[in-house]
C-alpha cells in the first residue's frame, strides 16, 4: 500500500462536562487516505461524519490522538487539502470567476495567474461562459460546478466533499457524479485523493474504491473495505445489489457484529464495546411509524428496505429513524436489509385508533428505559408533576446537548401520543394525563362517598 497522505491515529472528539464524565462524539478511531483512492464515509445521523471530516483536514483538532499529513502533524504541516460544501456556499456579491479566484488571492497569488488558473478550471468543469454570472443566476447544479471549481482551483492532494450532491435534483446529481469520476479517471485534477461524505449508499458503491461504515453513540468505524468493482458500475449487477445489501445491514442492524462483507475486506472493523445506559430514540412521529407499518403489510409483512426507500422517495437517513423506531417498539423485526411486520405491528397497523394507542402505550413503556421512568416517577409523586430537568442532567450526562434536547422532544412526543403523561410546556413538567387525573378524582370521590353513606 503507498504511504499516506493523512493518517488519523486514534483520534477521538469529546467535550467535557461540568462534572467528571464527558460526551464522546468520536471514539478513538484509525484511518488512512491513501494515494489513488476515492474513499467514502457512510453513517448514520449524529454519527460523527462531518466532525471526522473536519478534524482529517485540520479545521478542527481533535481531543486525543492526532492527525498526520506525511506523517508531520497536521496542525504544523502546511496540508494541501480543498472542501466541497452541501451548501455551495459561494458569494453572491461576487461574479462565478471572482468566487473562484478567491482561494487563490487569498494565497497572495498574482492576477494574472490566478485568472488564468481560474478559467482554465472553469472550462474543465463545463463552466466557460459563464464568467461573469453571479451565483442567484445559476442552477443547483451549475452553483455546485463553481464549487468544485473553486476547489480544485487550488490543486488540492486531497479533495474533501460533505453531502455534496445532497441538495441537487435526482438527475443533476446523476450528471455530475459521473462527471467528478471522469475527471478523476482521467486524471484532468491533479487531485491524488477524493474523501466524500454521504448518506447515499448507491452514491457510495457507484464511487468509491473504499468505503468506510460509521456507528454511532459514540462514532466508530463498523466496517472499512475495498470495492473491487470495475467502472462504469451497473446498478443492476448481482455484486454491486450485494454491496448495497450489505452496507444496509450494517446500518440497520447497529447493535450486532457486522454481517459477512461479499468481497474481502480491507481491515477489521473497529467495535465500541461502552454500554449505553439510555438507548438513543430514534427521531419518528408515531404517524410515520403507522404508515410505514401499514406499508410493509401491503407488501406481504416483508419488503427489503432498500425498496422501501425507493417507493417512498425516501433518503436512507429519512427512513432509518422509521425503521429503527418501529424495530425498538417491537412493530418491526430486520434481518440482512430485509424489514419483517410482527404480529405486534400487524395488528396496530390494522387496528383502530384507540387499539393503536394502546399497543403503542405498551410497547413504549416495556421497551422504551426513558419513557418507562419518565412515568414511574410521576406517578409516584404525590403532586403527579416531575420537572424536565431532572431527566435533562441524566440525558445530558450522556448525549450532546442538542441530542439531549432532542431525545426529550422525542419522548414528549410519543408519550403524549400513548397517553402515558403529558408536558406542561410553561412550567417545563412532565404531569398525569388529564384522562387519568380525571378517572382518579372520579374514584376518590366515589370512595369519600361511599364512607358517608356508611
Amino acid at each position: 500500500m503507498p504511504a499516506a497522505i493523512i493518517r488519523a491515529e486514534r483520534v477521538e472528539k469529546y467535550y467535557a462536562q461540568p462534572s467528571e464524565n464527558r460526551i464522546q462524539v468520536i471514539s478513538p478511531t484509525d484511518l488512512s487516505i491513501v494515494p489513488g483512492e476515492i474513499v467514502a464515509l457512510l453513517g448514520p445521523s449524529g454519527s460523527g461524519k462531518s466532525t471526522l471530516l473536519r478534524m482529517l483536514t485540520g479545521l478542527s483538532a481533535p481531543s486525543a490522538g492526532q492527525v498526520y499529513w506525511h506523517e508531520k502533524p497536521i496542525a504544523s504541516a502546511d496540508a494541501n487539502v480543498s472542501i466541497v460544501f452541501q451548501s455551495f456556499a459561494l458569494f453572491p456579491w461576487l461574479t462565478v470567476l471572482e468566487n473562484v479566484e478567491a482561494p487563490l488571492k487569498a494565497r497572495g497569488m498574482e492576477p494574472a495567474e490566478r485568472r488564468r488558473r481560474s478559467i482554465k478550471i472553469l472550462d474543465t468543469v463545463g463552466l466557460d461562459g459563464f464568467q461573469a454570472a453571479y451565483p442567484k443566476e445559476l442552477s443547483g447544479g451549475m452553483r455546485q460546478r463553481v464549487g468544485f471549481a473553486r476547489a480544485l482551483v487550488v490543486e488540492p492532494e486531497v479533495l474533501f466533499m460533505d453531502e455534496p450532491f445532497s441538495a441537487l435534483d435526482v438527475l443533476t446529481a446523476e450528471n455530475l457524479r459521473s462527471e467528478l469520476l471522469e475527471l478523476w479517471q482521467k486524471k484532468t485534477i491533479p487531485t491524488q485523493a477524493i474523501f466524500i461524505v454521504t448518506h447515499n449508499i448507491e452514491e457510495a458503491v457507484l464511487l468509491a474504491d473504499r468505503i468506510v461504515v460509521l456507528g454511532r453513540n459514540p462514532g466508530h468505524i463498523r466496517t472499512d473495505f475495498k470495492v473491487s468493482l470495475p467502472h462504469p458500475r451497473d446498478r443492476k449487477a448481482t455484486a454491486f445489489t450485494q454491496l448495497v445489501d450489505y452496507i444496509y445491514k450494517v446500518l440497520t442492524q447497529p447493535d450486532a457484529k457486522p454481517p459477512a462483507l461479499p468481497t474481502t475486506p480491507t481491515g477489521k472493523p473497529v467495535r465500541d464495546q461502552r454500554q449505553m445506559h439510555y438507548q438513543m430514540l430514534p427521531h419518528a412521529r408515531p404517524g410515520g411509524i403507522a404508515g410505514l407499518l401499514e406499508l410493509v403489510l401491503d407488501h406481504h409483512g416483508k419488503d427489503d428496505i432498500y425498496r422501501l426507500a425507493d417507493d417512498l422517495a425516501f433518503e436512507i437517513d429519512d427512513l432509518l429513524p422509521i425503521v429503527d423506531a418501529a424495530q425498538l417498539l417491537g412493530f418491526l423485526t430486520v434481518n440482512e436489509g430485509d424489514a419483517a411486520i410482527t404480529s405486534t405491528g400487524t395488528e396496530y397497523a390494522n387496528g383502530e385508533i384507540l387499539r393503536q394507542k394502546e399497543l403503542f402505550r405498551t410497547a413504549a413503556v416495556e421497551n422504551v428505559l426513558l419513557l418507562r421512568q419518565i412515568v414511574r416517577a410521576v406517578e409516584a409523586k404525590s403532586d403527579k408533576s416531575v420537572p424536565e430537568d431532572f431527566f435533562h442532567d441524566m440525558l445530558d450526562e450522556q448525549f450532546s446537548e442538542e441530542e439531549t434536547l432532542r431525545q426529550l422532544e422525542t419522548a414528549i412526543s410519543w408519550g403524549r401520543y400513548a397517553e402515558l403523561f403529558d408536558f406542561d410546556a410553561s412550567r417545563r413538567r412532565f404531569i398525569q394525563p388529564e384522562k387519568l387525573v380525571h378517572e382518579t378524582d372520579v374514584e376518590h370521590t366515589s370512595r369519600t362517598e361511599g364512607e358517608i353513606d356508611a
